[in-house]
């Protein structure tokens, strides 16, 4: 299966460098051309968990650079804004019955099967945990692992295809719910790293305060109820979707999972970077109006975030004392 990784962040890097050394012939693409020659100069370098891996001589170019070339499986592993922007040249480079797997956090799948069609977009997500150090060298901090599947819901032999492609790499597991494991994802993310975001704070220092177990709550259920009235059946991830009678212990769940983890929203909010807020609570609260939910939580969230990214609030603690008291007025 000829295979196009677009986007060597994190995610993409990790898993190009593992194919790489493992055999597995793949090329790679990058915004421009200045960072894909630096890439052929240097190679590539993983560690930590999973053991230490480098790539030389990779095949790696300019997304434009690949115009007229032809792939059986594209991984779009760019920010979300960027897989927007960049799926429907990428969908031009598939070959007929050709698939793109899109594996970013939030409703980007959901987006681009809409606009481009079930039959060429694949869903999938990572829990796997890497940073990019510099361009070209990448930690990986947890033996994760990629899940994908059809978001039209069921098993196919597509997604089995693309998932023995991409096994030398990253352990890769197929799913007949997608969707369900897509808004399960997303309701942690609403809940837990947007949050930790706005606080600069992880989910254990949150929580610890009754305003931060207010607004997770009510946030979480919000996504909750929106991701119920959509008809979603609910999948698994880290904990049950649904918490149940014993509240106190599925919250000893989700930190004893995420508890620690210096959420990526508020990283990007330092380095100055477009956050992902529009595919998370964003998404959640569009959806929600669009079936007649109540998401004011989730809009609030989703406005506080922008004027932190335009600079005009600073991460803290005192952004959940701000929300508990805008919903509350």
């Amino acid at each position: 299966m000829r295979t196009l990784i677009a986007g060597i962040g994190a995610l993409g890097g990790t898993m190009a460098t593992r194919a790489v050394s493992a055999g597995v012939p793949v090329w790679l693409a990058t915004r421009t051309a200045e960072s894909a020659r630096a890439l052929r100069s240097s190679g590539l370098r993983v560690s930590g968990i999973g053991g230490a891996a480098a790539a030389s001589g990779i095949q790696v170019a300019a997304l434009e650079e690949y115009r007229g070339e032809s792939f059986d499986l594209v991984v779009l592993a760019t920010k979300a804004h960027d897989a927007l922007e960049s799926a429907p040249f990428l969908s031009s480079l598939l070959s007929p019955g050709g698939t793109l797997l899109c594996v970013q956090n939030g409703g980007v799948s959901q987006i681009l099967s809409a606009r481009l069609g079930s039959t060429v977009v694949l869903g999938g997500l990572s829990n796997l945990g890497a940073t990019m150090v510099e361009p070209g060298i990448y930690e990986q901090r947890n033996a994760g692992h990629l899940l994908i599947g059809e978001l039209a819901s069921g098993l196919s032999e597509r997604a089995a295809n693309v998932a023995r492609t991409l096994s030398p790499a990253i352990e890769t597991r197929v799913t007949a719910n997608m969707r369900g494991a897509v808004w399960a994802k997303l309701l942690l993310n609403c809940s837990v790293t947007t949050l930790g975001a706005i606080a600069a704070r992880t989910m254990r220092q949150c929580i610890a305060s009754s305003t931060g177990k207010e607004v997770f709550r009510r946030t979480y259920d919000e996504a909750l109820s929106v991701a119920l009235a959509s008809g979603t059946r609910l999948e698994r991830m880290i904990v049950e979707p649904i918490p149940g009678e014993d509240y106190g212990a599925w919250i000893e769940q989700v930190i004893a999972g995420y508890g620690d983890v210096k959420p990526l929203m508020l990283q990007d909010f330092e380095k100055g970077r477009r956050t992902e807020i529009d595919f998370i609570n964003g998404y959640v609260a569009q959806v929600g109006e669009e079936i007649g939910v109540p998401v004011p939580m989730n809009t609030a969230v989703t406005e506080l975030v922008h004027r932190i990214e335009q600079g005009q609030l600073q991460p803290a603690p005192a952004r959940l004392d701000e929300l508990s008291l805008r919903l509350s007025s």
